[in-house]
Order: structure tokens, then sequence, then C-alpha cells
């Protein structure tokens, strides 16, 4: 295959396209490659304090909470976060809205003079992007989602300030190993020495105890080093060096944002009550329990692994719909037996979607796992599903479309467009 000769002129969609073709794997972890060429694009030191988001789930939240808050309090920030739901232009955030088409194709062209022939995959190829834009912009907060794992991972070439690990729980199995203990050691790796580590993770592997040891990082453990508690009128949180009381109750899950004040314990920036409680308030992320439309409802919700469907039963238990209907559609490299028994109790009707792609579960995958007596239908894509939904959900019921960004994407695509 002969691929074409980039410039910065060259549209968004056509780099894309490139970035796609440009190496043999979708994922290859390691760092030799992608320092390199950040080394010679002078990409290493990054402006600004950095804060590295790594976890099973709720890397995006924590995120997008902490970039409330520094924003709210008066500070920049720029956001680099995976994977898309409608636009790539939604992974590199500054002061929260995305950036545009011509300052992505200016850093892919900047990043493609400087590797100078060395292959990078899609995604170390775009994190390298995302910081010439953070280079150019210069915000006063970075805040870097980790991709897949931690130690392994493209983001981890920066030495952050902070580093954060959300949660600990089974997935991409294939990658980081089968257990939760081989998986903390794979996240404990973007922890720093003599810098802060919070763990957000109420139940922490030994092996993230013992790797941070070995880094010798400033571990801040929840229930350790600070807690929270829920109250009849928010929330109340204590930490090390600041404790707050009758928090507002953000739309996101309620442990990120505890791990998110004990991050703000340690940075360096004064950060007010009062622009906590705004950031709190204001703080949102599409695809996570997002109420589309009402009459009748229709939420969405990119849970795809056991942990993150967990969490999205507890919300369905909360609702007041005479009926529930699930619109799903998962990949076959998810654990979709344990992902779907969590929510399974408060499934009225399941409609079931093949996916397209090469790691994609097909509806039949899905029907498998189901119990026999279980109401489904199969069909060949999502908006299929979706629109079959629709025409039997009544005014005083609940449409929840969940099991993947992709599944989410095309049903919010869809809403678009009306």
């Amino acid at each position: 295959m002969t691929l074409p000769v980039m410039t910065q002129s060259q549209s968004l969609s056509d780099w894309l396209s490139y970035l796609e073709q440009i190496h043999p794997q979708q994922i290859e972890l390691g760092l030799q490659r992608v320092r390199t060429v950040a080394q010679q694009a002078d990409l290493m030191r990054l402006p600004g304090i950095v804060i590295t988001v790594g976890g099973t789930n709720g890397k995006g939240s924590t995120c997008a909470m902490l970039a409330s808050i520094f924003q709210a309090a008066g500070y920049s920030t720029g956001v680099y976060a995976s994977p898309h739901l409608l636009r790539y232009n939604e992974r590199v955030k500054i002061n929260g809205r995305e950036v545009c088409d011509a300052d992505l194709c200016s850093a892919f062209a900047e990043i493609e003079e400087k590797r100078a022939g060395i292959s990078l995959t899609f995604f170390e190829f775009g994190t390298l992007a995302a910081f010439a834009v953070f280079k150019k912009y210069k915000p006063d907060v970075i805040l870097l989602e980790v991709g897949l794992g931690g130690r392994l991972d493209a983001t981890n070439i920066i030495d952050a300030d902070i580093s954060v690990i959300t949660s600990i729980d089974l997935d991409h199995c294939d990658w980081l190993g089968d257990t939760r203990e081989a998986i903390a050691v794979e996240k404990a790796g973007i922890y720093r020495a003599g810098r802060p580590a919070i763990c957000g993770e109420p139940n922490p592997p030994q092996s993230l105890m013992e790797t941070s040891q070995e880094i010798n990082a400033d571990l801040y453990q929840v229930n350790d080093h600070f807690s929270y508690k829920t109250t009849r009128d928010g929330w109340d949180y204590q930490g090390q060096h600041r404790q707050f009381s009758s928090l507002p109750a953000p739309v996101l899950p309620l442990q990120n944002a505890a791990t998110v004040l004990a991050v703000l314990e340690h940075t360096p920036l004064s950060i007010s009550e009062d622009a906590i409680r705004s950031g709190l308030r204001q703080a949102y992320l599409s695809g996570r329990f997002q109420i589309l439309q009402s009459n009748p409802t229709v939420i969405i919700d990119v849970a795809h692994n056991p942990h993150a469907a967990a969490y999205l039963a507890k919300q369905l238990a909360k609702q007041k719909a005479s009926r529930i209907i699930a619109v799903v559609g998962m990949l076959k490299d998810k654990d979709i037996r344990h992902t779907l028994e969590h929510v399974l109790p408060y499934i009225d009707i399941w409609h079931l979607a093949d996916l397209a792609g090469p790691r994609a579960a097909n509806a039949k995958d899905l029907a498998a796992v189901l119990p026999r007596d279980t109401r489904f239908t199969c069909h060949a894509s999502v908006i299929a599903a979706y629109e079959a939904a629709l025409t039997e959900t009544s005014s005083n019921e609940l449409i929840i479309v969940f099991g993947s960004f992709l599944t989410v994407a095309d049903v919010l695509a869809t809403t678009e467009q009306r």
C-alpha cells in the first residue's frame, strides 16, 4: 500500500485515515518509540501542572470534574481523553472546548515531520499531537487520561506532578493480566517517586501498595488518608488538609468526586470552596448516564465492563419507570456475561445489536449469556435495535443504551441528526 505524503493543509478526516494505516497493529504497548519521537519533537516536558489519571473506570469523570473545578477557580486547562463518541476533536480540549480541526492538523503535521519514519500507533500519534497542542496553548493545568493500563501507555512518557488511579477491576485482560493484582501493577506504573499518588479504589490489591512502595511514591489512599460520606444535604469530604460539609452531589460518580478533592489537596494552586462547589455542579461528561430525551426517557451510558455495569445497575435501581428496555451492543473481548448479569434484574426487554469491526460481538453472542426466559430480539445494527425499542416504549417507560462507546455513539449521532 502506497501511503500519501501528508501536509498540514490536508483535512482532519484525511489525517485520521492516514493514522489508521501507518502502524501494523492497533495496540502495541511500550514507550520506546513514542518517547523517541517526543524527544525529537521537544514534547517530553509539558507546560503547567500535569495530572495523569488512570483506572478501569472513572477516568473521564475524574478529568471532567477536575477541569470544571480548575476553570471555576480561574485556571486554564487542557484535557486529553479517549475514546471519543462523535468527533475526534473531543479528545483534546482547551478550557472545556474541543480544539479545532486546524489545530489538530497542524499538530499531526508536526509529529509526522519529527517521527522520521518511526512507526506509531493511532493512539500514540494522537497522544503526541495532543502534547503539541498543549505546548502551543500553555494551559495552567494539563489532565492526561491513560488510554490502556498505565505503565506502558503512551501518556506515561510524561512525569506527572500528580498521578491518580480511580478504580481497579478486570478489563483488557489480554493486555494487562487476568487478575486485579496484575492489573494494579500496570496501573500503578503511572506513579512517580516522591510525588502524590492518589488512589480512589476502596479495595486496592496488595500489589498496588507494594508497587507504590517500590516506586517510592507518596500514596494517598481513600479510607486511609481521605474519606467521604453521603448526607441528607449532599455529601461530606474529610481529607488530610481540608474538609467540606454539605457539598453538592455531582451528576458523575461520587467516588470519583472524592478522588478529585484528594487531588486538589496536593496541587500548589489556590482552589476556593466556592470554586469546588461551582465546579462540581457544572461538571458533565457525555455518555455517562446521560438523558437524551424524555417521554419516553432515553438514557445512554458507556458502561462496558462488570465494574461499570455494577454502577449502572445502582442507577437503574433508583428509576421509577414502569418498565426498562435495554439496547445493547458490545465488543467480544469484554466480559459480556458478567457485565450483563449486573443489570439483568432491572431489564424487562432486551434489544441486542451486532457491532461492526474485528473486535465486535454480534447479537447472538450477547443472547447466549442471557437466561432462557429472557425476552430479547437480535438486530443487525444498533440503530435497528434502538428504533425497535422506541416503537414499543410508552411515555412512562425507560430505554437504557449501553455496552460500548460504539453503541452509545451510534444512538447519540442518530439523536443529533433528528
